[in-house]
């Protein structure tokens, strides 16, 4: 995991679910200027990330990494969490 092959895309967004194993649902948002009346439009989208020590709960802001397909729908990997959410 040291090494880095190429520029790898990498997004930040927010746990949406954490009840898989070693796996969680990161919920991506951005901000898409419309072409016709130049409002921005939220678009949001839901990736699968590989948690591998199960440390990621829902609400913490984590930055993901694009990496080989590791299941069927699994083609992240959550390289660090930058927010730990608070807990109540």
């Amino acid at each position: 995991m040291s090494q880095e092959r190429g520029n790898r895309r990498t997004r930040v967004g927010v746990v949406v679910s954490d009840k898989m194993d070693k796996t969680v649902v990161v919920r991506v948002d951005r901000l898409v200027k419309h072409s016709i009346y130049k409002k921005f439009i939220k678009r949001k989208v839901n990736c699968k990330a590989h948690d591998e020590s199960n440390s990621c709960v829902v609400g913490d802001k984590v930055l993901i990494v694009e990496t080989r397909p590791l299941s069927k729908d699994k083609r992240w990997r959550v390289r660090q969490v930058l927010e730990k959410a608070v807990t109540a």
